[in-house]
């Protein structure tokens, strides 16, 4: 399984982006994908993750009711839309994906590039 992440950039607070996160390989539609996102200085933090169907999300508190996570696997793509960004949201967002629905970078097997997300206050 191979990903690639792309769609960051800088954006003012209160702004918004979307990343996509294109997943090739034969057994994409077996995968749960997920967002995580690295900061300067600090450890690699969940952001947001999908099963496989897109019947379950999950999405952590600090960007609850801002970020969506969703996927159209007719185009092997998974989407983070970003509104509301904050400064504290800047970092390197990574999209990886796992067996199973989870938050713990180490249960996902396979990652991709990262995509720098800068919010200017």
């Amino acid at each position: 399984v191979q990903l690639q992440a792309s769609g960051g950039g800088l954006v003012q607070a209160g702004g918004s982006l979307r990343l996509s996160c294109v997943v090739s390989g034969r057994t994409f539609g077996t995968y749960a994908t997920g967002w995580f996102r690295q900061a300067p200085g600090k450890e690699r933090e969940f952001v947001a993750a999908i099963t496989w169907s897109g019947g379950s999300t999950y999405h952590a508190g600090s960007v609850k009711g801002r970020f969506t996570i969703s996927r159209d696997n007719a185009k092997n793509t998974v989407y983070l839309q970003m509104n509301s960004l904050k400064p504290e949201d800047t970092a390197v967002y990574y999209c990886a994906a796992a067996a199973v629905l989870d938050s713990i970078w180490a249960q996902y097997d396979y990652w991709g590039n990262g995509t720098q997300v800068t919010v200017s206050s």
